[in-house]
């Protein structure tokens, strides 16, 4: 029998779903926010709902976004000549937290991974053709830079996005361009301190 409240052990329960996160870790946070007196509880429950009520994905790049369109595609400011394709939005973070890149980005939603049933179907690949092509009608050229992670699942995506705009790499159009390899194999370029995307991003080479 269990010595804690049904209202705790959810908390807990929901707690723990989240990344990185374990029962014990779990239960340090429900008792934080048990024992708080400053209603901080009240505060992460409303934070959340506020969230997810008003958040949604850029009608352009799948970042996420709380107008149609995200402060990076709407900006005069970012260079539309290149587009950084990346798995999740975390990734964006990472690259403006860098302050390295002054392009657009494109958000797939993941990489193509047949073990955990994910495949090209799942992934927003017609929806970055599109944006390419509509980049492409008000630009000469444009490069797409590849910001997969280094491993085996994000290698495999390069190759699908390769394959997808291999045509328009034939008729000069488009420059196809793969994150160098200062990033660890099997790392996640979210956690890529700000010299090593510089290094990463400077060093890219064409596919």
């Amino acid at each position: 029998m269990s010595v804690l409240p049904k209202s705790v052990e959810k908390v807990i329960d929901e707690f723990s779903r989240l990344p990185g996160v374990g029962p014990k870790s779990a239960s340090r946070m429900a008792y934080h926010y048990l024992r708080s007196p400053n209603k901080d509880a009240t505060k992460l429950a409303n934070a959340l709902i506020q969230m997810e009520d008003s958040v949604k994905n850029c009608k352009k790049c799948f970042n996420v976004a709380e107008e149609e369109e995200c402060n990076i595609c709407s900006s005069p400011l970012r260079k539309k000549d290149r587009i950084c394709v990346v798995e999740e939005p975390l990734d964006v973070v990472a690259f403006e937290n860098s302050g390295v890149y002054d392009g657009v980005y494109f958000v797939l939603g993941g990489v193509i991974s047949p073990a955990d049933g994910i495949t090209s179907e799942e992934l927003r690949f017609k929806e970055l053709k599109n944006r390419v092509q509509e980049l492409l009608s008000d630009a000469n050229t444009l490069e797409v830079i590849i910001a997969t992670n280094p491993s085996l699942e994000g290698e495999a995506t390069a190759s699908y996005i390769y394959d997808l705009f291999k045509n328009l790499l034939k008729e000069g159009k488009l420059k196809l361009t793969r994150l160098a390899m200062g990033l660890p194999t099997g790392a996640d370029l979210e956690y890529a301190d700000r010299l090593t995307l510089k290094k990463a991003l400077e060093g890219r080479r064409n596919i």
